[in-house]
């Protein structure tokens, strides 16, 4: 993990040991991403003891951005979902390490709002991620209220959806859509190379909609402002996720 993501993860790790609570024991300071995505958010990084909003223009895409989040907030997470669909190797591709990830199934949304409230109010769960189509404002409400007793970082990874994207009322700090680019592998059928994104932020309170293309190397584990993205570069069709996909 490169430097400064590992320093705001430690900081999350021993004030939920010291059992002094979220973003005020963590100096203010939000979930590291890469350094031009810090510099727009009101938080210089993705802010803790919030919740924020992941629409999956690409499936594969979006839950490797989520586990990287989840990785950096330092400790403990939860993955909750109607299936259980997460794969912890795929996941562990971009930081998050099985041994901190509890999978959960809910087949039943009160189920998974349930699991999701409980586990961002727990001192010991450094963030938790809820896989849902559709959410109400009381329900989110809610939800961002347990976020803020907790400590904890809230991720709400839902489809992207037309109706959805554009707008609607919503009581997270952030709302995102992530899609996926061509990856940087050569001409070898079977080297894929590093994942590309294109990460669109669509809402920020306190802050203004941007987007960025990045790409996520693997081996330092580090996103990065892709240098050599171009305007031609659009998002890739949905394909199958691999950071989710069950092995056959």
């Amino acid at each position: 993990m490169d430097r400064p993501a590992l320093i705001s993860a430690l900081r999350a790790r021993i004030a939920r040991l010291d059992r002094s609570g979220g973003a005020a024991a963590d100096g203010g300071q939000g979930i590291p991403l890469c350094e031009s995505v810090d510099a727009a958010l009101p938080g210089g990084g993705l802010s803790r003891a919030a919740v924020h909003e992941v629409l999956a223009a690409e499936p594969g895409a979006a839950a490797g951005f989520c586990a990287l989040v989840l990785a950096r907030a330092g400790g403990t997470v939860l993955w909750i979902a109607p299936e259980p669909d997460a794969w912890p190797p795929g996941l562990a591709r971009f930081g998050l390490s099985p041994a901190d990830l509890v999978l959960v199934q809910a087949p039943r949304p009160v189920d998974g709002l349930w699991a999701m409230e409980e586990a961002l109010r727990c001192p010991g769960v450094a963030g938790a991620l809820l896989v849902l189509r559709s959410l109400d404002l009381t329900a989110a409400r809610r939800l961002q209220l347990a976020a803020e007793a907790g400590g904890a970082v809230g991720l709400l990874l839902r489809p992207d959806e037309e109706e959805e994207a554009g707008g609607g009322a919503s009581a997270a700090l952030t709302r995102w859509r992530i899609g996926a680019l061509a990856g940087t592998g050569g001409a070898a059928a079977h080297d894929l190379g590093d994942p590309r994104w294109s990460l669109d932020l669509l809402r920020c309170r306190g802050g203004r909609p941007a987007n960025w293309r990045v790409v996520w190397r693997g081996a330092a584990e580090r996103l990065e402002r892709d240098e050599d993205a171009t305007e031609a570069d659009q998002p890739a069709r949905p394909v199958r996720a691999a950071a989710t996909a069950r092995r056959r």
